[in-house]
């Protein structure tokens, strides 16, 4: 046990947490767009705060002032830097899912951290992906309602993912 009583898979869990969104700001300054100061001490703020209570709306918003810089960007193209920042948002999400499973006394067993790794992965998978496929139609023109078509796709995603991945329905037992 460490000093907050707490075993070591929880608090590399929660360091990683902390540690996720400012990967992201970091990253937007090497992409030449350096978060104001009240930005970074907002991201802080709320990372300390999430990585307390990672089940709590506190990740929530700390992913979204990221999310939210980068968006303000005014890049003629997706940096790679992107990449690296979604690699953080990922970590820390991912870390908070893993945390919020019990309280922080509960050690976290491999089998749990193998599971989430792998569908971690799985997920990040897609950035390369997206990012490429931003740069090679950095160029192109906006077409009319890509926008609405898009939004269509992640709420048809999400829906889809909802019902293939959702919990599993009791069955009853003949006894």
């Amino acid at each position: 046990m460490t000093a907050l009583g707490w075993p070591l898979s929880q608090l590399v869990a929660r360091l990683l947490i902390m540690l996720g969104p400012m990967v992201g700001l970091l990253a937007a300054a090497a992409a030449d767009l350096p978060p104001p100061g009240w930005v970074t001490a907002l991201v802080v703020v709320l990372a300390i705060g999430w990585a307390f209570m990672p089940e709590s709306l506190l990740g929530t918003l700390c992913l979204a002032v990221v999310l939210a810089w980068w968006g303000v960007a005014d890049f003629q193209a997706v940096p790679a830097e992107a990449l690296v920042a979604a690699l953080g948002l990922l970590v820390a999400h991912v870390a908070a899912v893993v945390t919020a499973y019990g309280p922080p006394e509960l050690a976290i067993d491999t089998p749990t951290v193998r599971l989430w790794l792998t569908r971690g992965a799985a997920v990040f998978t897609t950035a390369p992906i997206v990012w490429m496929l931003a740069v090679l139609m950095g160029d192109q023109p906006e077409p009319p309602g890509v926008w609405i078509a898009a939004m269509v796709a992640v709420v048809v995603a999400a829906i889809l993912a909802t019902v293939a991945f959702g919990p599993p329905q009791e069955r009853a037992v003949d006894g």
